[in-house]
């Protein structure tokens, strides 16, 4: 089964209050998850990479078998393509688990796009800011 996802992650303040957002979808369009995790103090990577680990965790709980993820993160993007060396201690943990979950994958595939093409996962990782909350839709 394909499944594309949309993630995305902030911190008000760099580090400061940080959240993700995630929607998951079929190929025609029907939303699997929506979904928004509060991180507590952190950076805006860490949320990225949190939001991309759980959109990872819910396609192989669905079954998926091929994942695509569209980021407005560049730089996480082309860490986990392999373009950029990841340096810090902090993020090699969190690459290192993003590869173990997409290695159970049969394809995965990681996109940039313009942060307009992102907007609810945007919407969901605000919300968890704002609200200090997790949950799903």
């Amino acid at each position: 089964m394909r499944l594309l996802a949309w993630v995305d992650g902030g911190a008000k303040g760099n580090p400061g209050p940080a959240g993700w957002g995630l929607v998951l979808r079929t190929p025609d369009g029907v939303d699997l998850r929506r979904g928004w995790g509060y991180l507590g103090e952190t950076t805006n990577n860490v949320a990225e990479y949190r939001g991309l680990i759980a959109a990872l965790e819910q396609a192989l709980a669905l079954g998926a078998t091929e994942l695509l993820v569209h980021t407005d993160s560049e730089l996480v993007q082309r860490q986990v393509t392999g373009v950029y060396r990841v340096r810090q201690p902090h993020l090699q943990e969190l690459i290192a688990e993003v590869r173990r979950l997409a290695g159970r994958l049969g394809r995965f595939e990681i996109v940039h796009v313009p942060r307009e093409e992102n907007r609810e996962a945007d919407s969901l990782a605000n919300r968890a800011m704002k609200e200090r909350s997790s949950g799903w839709d």
